[in-house]
């Protein structure tokens, strides 16, 4: 039901950070790009960086004539592990490497059914075996499964043009020329390896497209979700006003950081009707809303939301006042791990300095007489955790969906494998 002067409620995480929008330096070595890594700020620019520097190692990677696609998972979990352990906090850095993880397995098993398909349809053809019918049948099926698990990747265009099983050119060659055998099954390992090199960089450059292009396609959902009357957040309201919706925001202030009054300012600048209000009257005003639509910093796979600090407050009180609390995501958000998993680091702690002033409390800092402990502490979080219960909808770049939904989506991403990374113990150790 439509009705004007609606009012929304959107708080930032992060999204008003312009770093997705810079262009990145080349890295030449892994110590200088994981330098420049730790300088990235915002989930969106450090998982398009997190993907690039993949890349780069995925088109380096030297790959033996067997088993090419585990020397490309341990040399990007090797990678991996080390770019996890640099920024353990921002989750999106171990969710770029499990997806481009998942991405090799894929290909590998796209290019291993193609190759057996094609062996098969030339026994069939040679042999006139009825009986090898019934093998096309379950290779039909195993094809399907594989692509139903890459419905939300879809191939490019080249990808499809170029997916011819390389394999299936082995029969056509004489039996009686064993040399000539020997010669094509090396070219064709040859070629398969660099066919799966060349796969997993276009899907890839894909996911990096696709992390570009996150906060648009979310916007793109506005008109259905904004009615009459973070970046993400920002792209979500502006879609929704060019959408000639009619509707007045109010925004918290975000303290310590205050990322509210860049994103009310923002805001009136596009000409959105806009009223700033304190972190502490968000109960007060609630009621007065008809949605709070937030950020979000990671989603878990049990639906839970890594947010900044204050927003359970705000998602409890949408609770209370029966208003739908929505979260946008893009999908290099989602994060295939639980809360309680070890690997998780749910939070960090800020600068004092944002809080309060050094000069002005620093006599609240002396050391007591005996204790040998400072009077005054001071705890800055930088996020929250909220509950699957308090979330009404997730919209992410890949449409909107119900918390209890999202562990499925969450595992067309990613592979059961690939949710430690760690690489494997050779031999010797």
């Amino acid at each position: 039901m439509n009705t004007d002067d609606s009012s929304w409620w959107p708080m930032g995480d992060g999204v008003l950070c312009n770093a997705a929008s810079q262009t990145y330096p080349s890295c030449n070595t892994f110590t200088h790009a994981l330098s420049f890594f730790n300088k990235i700020e915002g989930s969106q620019a450090t998982a398009r960086q997190t993907a690039e520097l993949l890349r780069s190692v995925i088109s380096q990677q030297r790959v033996p004539y067997t088993n090419q696609a585990g020397a490309l998972i341990d040399a990007v979990k090797a990678i991996g592990e080390q770019l996890i352990a640099a920024n353990p906090v921002e989750l999106a850095v171990g969710n770029i490497v499990r997806r481009v993880l998942h991405i090799i397995r894929e290909e590998d098993l796209s290019l291993t059914t193609a190759a057996i398909g094609g062996l098969n349809l030339s026994a069939v053809s040679d042999d006139e075996n009825d009986d090898d019918r019934d093998g096309d049948s379950t290779l039909s099926a195993a094809a399907v499964a594989a692509a139903a698990r890459s419905t939300l990747r879809p191939p490019s265009l080249q990808t499809l043009l170029e997916d011819t099983p390389v394999s299936a050119a082995v029969p056509q060659t004489s039996s009686s020329g064993g040399d000539s055998e020997g010669k094509s099954k090396s070219a064709d390992k040859s070629s398969r390896s660099r066919k799966l090199k060349h796969d997993v960089i276009e899907a890839v450059n894909e996911l990096i497209q696709d992390i570009v292009t996150c906060h648009e396609q979310i916007a793109e959902q506005a008109v259905e979700h904004i009615h009459q009357n973070s970046r993400t957040v920002l792209e979500f309201l502006f879609a929704a006003k060019e959408k000639k919706r009619s509707f007045r925001v109010f925004v918290a202030e975000g303290a310590p950081r205050y990322q509210g009054h860049l994103l009310a300012k923002e805001l009136v600048a596009r000409g959105l009707q806009t009223t700033l209000i304190t972190d502490s009257a968000v109960f007060a005003m609630i009621s007065r809303v008809n949605m709070v639509i937030v950020g979000a910093h990671a989603v878990m796979a049990n639906g839970g939301v890594i947010a900044p600090v204050g927003m359970n407050l705000v998602a409890l009180a949408a609770q209370k006042h029966a208003v739908p609390f929505v979260v946008l995501a893009g999908s290099h958000k989602l994060c295939p791990l639980y809360p309680h998993n070890p690997e998780v680091l749910l939070n960090e702690l800020r600068s004092p300095s944002e809080l309060l002033d050094f000069g002005e409390f620093s006599d609240c800092m002396d050391f007591g007489s005996g204790s040998g402990s400072p009077l005054l502490h001071v705890v800055n979080p930088a996020f929250d955790y909220v509950p699957p219960k308090l979330v009404s909808l997730f919209i992410t770049d890949a449409g909107g969906h119900n918390p209890s939904y999202m562990y499925r989506l969450i595992a067309d991403y990613y592979s059961a494998d690939d949710l430690v990374v760690q690489r494997r113990a050779t031999a010797g150790n």
